[in-house]
């Protein structure tokens, strides 16, 4: 079979890229049941569960129309972003760097005196280096450390000091003195919107629009021929395309060439997995406004939790919960719950009288990718060869890079526009 774009993942960016395509010569292969990806919606009992938290801040004009336009007004939520720190029993506004004032005084003390003598460097060797140029030995070891090293669990020596990009909430000293007085949160995501019936929804009007004989579900790549341009499928059938855009993470992409070359870029790309907990109670916590809070501390076994009955202003906790691996970890589930379901005690989110009504686990993997400057180098490399052959790879994941959802639907649209 023929196909001009042949698209290899049915997520947010081989959706847009369909989308947006000028040319009905399209196919998309998935290998999954549904399409979605990561941005999927789970539905259990009195509980609207997404993969993991995903709301949405869009920066372009564009991408939100599509939203508002196409989801019922009152569908819609509007919310301003309430983050926690849960630090040493207490509840800290986040980021932690802005708000050190509401620290006990001794602890505050300390960071503020690091802030001041912190030792800038014109260059940074890693993200790790970073963090303590430019925020001093305090902040960093009572919260960016700890967090950082459960959230990708890694040492964060290996990671590139521009890791995160944009997503990295910094703060020079003028702004952390100046909120001490006046509070603002000027984080990219301090507002946000998100549909009632899920994350899960956006993913619906993208699909919707589409032709969707051309989505073929359930359908695994097993090679691609690179030099003939002929992907095969486990089902045995093979399309030749003229142009092939991935979306899937570029470790699984690598592998199906066969090429030596590639497996040895594969196995050096290194990324976290991570544990996601639904979880549904019979009635809410004594927290009713935080959306979501991060979790610093190395004894509890998650880095960050957030409440979904918050945002949807239901009447049940409902919440999600994310824990850290190393991509090679083994990972014991039903050990993981139990000591979930302790933590959340000794933290007071939950109590004796609250009953897990519904809950389900998620393994991401890959989860969060580790930006390093020579891997980095080598994935460009890669991207700019495979193009001279047709072949795109895109995406959170197929881009091997930090972004969100919106920033995929750009890549997506771009790439498109490349062809008209």
């Amino acid at each position: 079979m023929n196909i001009k774009y042949l698209i290899i993942g049915a997520g947010i960016s081989g959706l847009t890229f369909a989308n947006y395509i000028k040319d009905d010569n399209y196919a998309i292969l998935e290998k999954e049941s549904e399409v979605g990806g990561y941005c999927r919606t789970i539905k259990r009992g009195d509980f609207i569960w997404d993969y993991a938290g995903h709301f949405f801040h869009f920066k372009t004009d564009e991408f939100k129309k599509i939203f508002i336009d196409n989801v019922n007004p009152e569908d819609i939520i509007y919310k301003d972003k309430c983050t926690k720190i849960l630090y040493k029993n207490s509840l800290i506004d986040y980021p932690f760097q802005t708000n050190i004032h509401e620290l006990e005084k001794e602890e505050f003390i300390d960071c503020l005196y690091d802030l001041f003598n912190k030792e800038e460097k014109d260059n940074y060797d890693n993200f790790l280096d970073m963090l303590y140029g430019k925020f001093g030995k305090s902040i960093v070891e009572k919260f960016l450390k700890p967090y950082n090293e459960k959230l990708y669990a890694c040492d964060l020596k290996k990671l590139d000091k521009e890791a995160m990009g944009r997503f990295f909430p910094y703060a020079d000293l003028k702004q952390i003195i100046n909120n001490m007085k006046n509070n603002k949160d000027s984080s990219y995501n301090n507002t946000f919107l998100y549909p009632k019936n899920g994350a899960g929804s956006f993913i619906d009007i993208l699909y919707n629009k589409l032709d969707k004989n051309k989505v073929l579900l359930d359908t695994t790549i097993t090679s691609i021929d690179l030099k003939n341009k002929i992907v095969t499928t486990n089902a045995g059938d093979k399309y030749k395309f003229e142009y092939l855009i991935n979306t899937a993470p570029l470790n699984h992409f690598l592998e199906l060439f066969g090429d030596e070359e590639f497996e040895r870029l594969k196995d050096e790309l290194s990324y976290n997995k991570v544990l996601v907990f639904n979880l549904g109670f019979n009635k809410k916590s004594k927290f009713t406004k935080e959306h979501w809070m991060y979790i610093p501390d190395k004894k509890c076994n998650y880095y960050r939790i957030g409440f979904y009955d918050n945002i949807l202003d239901s009447e049940k906790l409902s919440m999600y919960i994310e824990i850290g691996y190393d991509k090679n970890a083994d990972i014991n589930v039903k050990e993981q719950l139990r000591l979930t379901l302790e933590n959340l005690k000794k933290q007071n989110i939950i109590d004796d009288t609250m009953k897990l009504e519904e809950y389900m686990s998620i393994i991401m993997d890959p989860a969060y990718v580790h930006i390093n400057g020579i891997t980095y180098e080598k994935i460009l490399k890669l991207k700019q060869y495979l193009s001279q052959t047709n072949i795109y790879t895109i995406g959170r994941y197929g881009g091997w890079t930090y972004c969100s959802m919106e920033d995929c639907m750009i890549e997506a649209k771009n790439l498109c526009e490349i062809f008209e």
